[in-house]
């Protein structure tokens, strides 16, 4: 059996955060171990409330699933604070962790979910540590004070976020007004794949999607292009089937074969 962690906040509508790892991680065959952040009261079209688990139990849920299952290979979502941030750096240290990183800090409804004061740490403490990181463009703003326009601003910022030490960074290119979607994957060269834009509203869960699905595929070790290629094709398939539910921005539909 094949196994991964996701590391993230729950969302009560059950379209992001940790339940969307798990559907995403189920239909790819893998085992996934859970360590919640956040507990979020939420739905389609807004955020109500956020508790955020104190950081020793975060730490202490990796160290429980560590004494028993053998996992390298994982993602993080929703961390909304620097003492999260910092315990779960810590972790990934202390188990030579492999983490995709989706560096979280808004709702597909708007809403904040990483204090504003949890930037830096993101940045200086957790993305060093990341085998692959995921931000979407506003997010690789923040994170590169690249202002992205354009393919070659996202090349831009792809390379300065790389210089803080990921392996692998993925900007992804939905928030770019374009006939078609463009990420802009960075390691040694650039790799650019391309999809057909999908027009609806349903895409909450999107980043968790992708990144919950890049960790299922290198827990089936898969090189990690591949795995990153896999993971996006999956993803355009989940965009394609999304669930029109709720009042709000639905979710996508991981189990596509099953949910028609």
């Amino acid at each position: 059996m094949n196994f991964a962690f996701t590391i993230a906040g729950s969302d009560s509508s059950a379209g992001a955060g940790i339940q969307e790892d798990l559907k995403t991680c189920s239909s790819l065959g893998i085992y996934c171990l859970t360590v919640i952040t956040s507990i979020t009261a939420q739905n389609t079209f807004s955020v109500k409330e956020i508790f955020d688990i104190p950081p020793e139990i975060v730490g202490k849920q990796i160290d429980a699933i560590y004494e028993d299952f053998p996992i390298k290979y994982g993602k993080t979502g929703m961390l909304s604070n620097k003492d999260i941030i910092k315990i779960v750096s810590k972790k990934i240290d202390e188990y030579n962790l492999k983490v995709v990183v989706d560096p979280v800090m808004y709702a597909k409804s708007g809403a904040k979910l990483l204090r504003d004061d949890a930037i830096d740490s993101m940045i200086n403490d957790l993305i060093p540590r990341a085998f692959i990181v995921t931000p979407n463009i506003p997010e690789a703003e923040k994170i590169s004070n690249v202002k992205i326009k354009n393919l070659d601003d996202m090349k831009k910022a792809a390379e300065i976020i790389k210089g803080y030490g990921p392996e692998i960074v993925i900007i992804k290119g939905g928030h770019m007004e374009s006939e078609n979607v463009t990420d802009v994957i960075y390691s040694k060269e650039f790799i650019f794949l391309e999809y057909k834009r999908i027009n609806t509203k349903n895409t909450h869960g999107t980043g968790c999607t992708y990144s919950s699905a890049i960790a299922s595929f290198l827990s089936k070790n898969y090189d990690p292009i591949e795995a990153i290629k896999n993971a996006r094709s999956f993803l355009q398939k989940a965009l394609e089937n999304n669930l029109n539910i709720g009042h709000g921005h639905g979710p996508l539909n991981p189990f596509y074969n099953i949910w028609k």
